[in-house]
């Protein structure tokens, strides 16, 4: 008999409670927020959220919900494809130290992923802003402002979480705060260079928000970047 796979999903909702996480995300309705178009995407307007660390390889532990990073939401073998492991103090600059990343090291996760178990698209993903149908990939590699105090700085989105995957109406809605409520409750993860750029030495609040590609300026976000599609 083949063993049952333990996917990063199932992972998820064992270790941050999804279950309950989804009764509150029914009771939001994201479909109720995409109707009213996505006012935070039309105005452009930064959402302030705690924000935590997170990196390429994490090992698991009790401070990442035991959730390890050897691969993300979209590709199965991130660690591979990013060259290696993130390491958040071993750092050459911007660069993780000892080798050259073959993907972008200024990279971020949301809770919103759009594919269910079977990776079908999910019914509220088709209210994503830019979504248009065939568009692949549709969430990874989208940029991202973030600004914390006079600092900013910009990353793609190359994960999902703070652990959720179903947190519509915050990534794309109205709401103010995530549904996340393990430990810090952040609504934003942020890899070792953002965390760096934004000169961050603990947990803290952070504002972010989706900017087109076209309206990213040039910068050490620039110098490597990421474009490959689902992996999953």
């Amino acid at each position: 008999m083949t063993k049952a796979k333990l996917t990063r999903r199932k992972l998820l909702a064992v270790t941050c409670g999804t279950m309950g996480v989804s009764l509150l995300s029914a009771a939001r309705s994201p479909l109720r927020a995409a109707r009213g178009q996505s006012l935070m995407w039309i105005q452009g307007q930064f959402k302030p959220t705690m924000t935590t660390l997170f990196w390429v390889g994490e090992q698991s532990d009790a401070e990442n919900a035991f959730i390890p990073n050897d691969a993300s939401y979209w590709d199965a073998s991130w660690q591979s494809s990013f060259g290696g492991v993130d390491h958040p103090f071993e750092r050459n600059g911007h660069w993780p130290a000892g080798f050259t990343p073959k993907e972008n090291p200024f990279y971020v996760a949301l809770p919103y992923g759009e594919f269910e178990e079977d990776n079908s698209l999910k019914h509220a993903a088709r209210s994503v802003p830019w979504y248009r149908p065939g568009v692949s990939p549709l969430l990874k590699n989208h940029w991202v402002e973030i600004r914390r105090g006079e600092q900013s700085c910009f990353a793609q989105w190359e994960d999902v979480g703070p652990c959720n995957e179903d947190d519509f109406d915050y990534v794309f809605g109205e709401a103010a705060t995530p549904l996340n409520s393990f430990d810090a409750k952040a609504g934003l993860d942020v890899s070792p260079a953002v965390w760096h750029h934004l000169g961050m030495t603990d947990n803290g609040i952070t504002s972010w928000r989706f900017v087109d590609a076209s309206d990213v300026p040039e910068g050490p976000w620039t110098e490597i970047v990421t474009r490959s599609d689902n992996n999953r």
